[in-house]
């Protein structure tokens, strides 16, 4: 029997080979992708005449509060459609994620699981949405990879509670697999430029 699929293969998976799997690749794409990103960050200084990184504070596993690390593609934080076209093109091969490594590398984050949301959203979580927080959250998820955002709130947040009870390393390979599929499929064409409706938004309305 395979090593992952027992209940003891599980628990090894995950609190084993998942963070040092995730640690070790980290640091190889990092250096990899040092060039590329060492380029993005000067076009993004030089395009908006700011720094090229947009960190932000987010909630992790054990909802512990961590600073996520991104490209800027916003002229205004958190104006989706202040989004400048350099930031559209950024954002459709999904490159503003790409500092995120260093957020894997530290440990407040892995390659799959739910991602990170806003510190304001903890408190309207209902208790099984409060379950995502049981992981650590991910630069690709389940819910990600079934629509990203052009999903409503109620199945993003099924989505990351499936992931959350079926994790293994069958299951991380897939959404990796798929994630894959999603970057090399997305164009500038299918980048909305449009304000979408935030969580708090959503739940207050439920």
């Amino acid at each position: 029997m395979p090593i992952f699929s027992t209940m003891w293969g599980r628990n090894f998976y995950v609190s084993v080979f998942k963070p040092v799997f995730d640690r070790l690749f980290a640091f190889i794409l990092l250096i990899i992708s040092l060039p590329i990103q060492f380029i993005i960050a000067v076009i993004l200084f030089i395009h908006f005449q700011k720094s090229p990184f947009f960190i932000h504070r987010r909630a992790g596993q054990n909802e512990r509060i961590f600073p996520l690390i991104k490209f800027r593609t916003m002229k205004v934080d958190f104006d989706e459609t202040s989004t400048s076209d350099l930031g559209k093109f950024i954002r459709s091969f999904s490159l503003d994620e790409l500092p995120q490594l260093i957020n894997v590398l530290k440990g407040d984050m892995s390659f799959v699981g739910p991602r990170p949301l806003l510190v304001e959203y903890l408190k309207y979580y209902t208790e099984k949405e409060k379950r995502r927080h049981e992981v650590q959250p991910g630069i690709t998820g389940w819910a990600q990879v079934n629509g990203r955002n052009a999903i409503d709130w109620e199945k993003r947040m099924n989505y990351d509670i499936q992931y959350v009870e079926n994790r293994s390393l069958l299951f991380d390979i897939k959404i990796l697999l798929m994630t894959i599929r999603e970057v090399f499929r997305r164009d500038l064409t299918s980048y909305k430029d449009e304000k979408t409706v935030t969580f708090s938004e959503y739940a207050s309305k439920r």
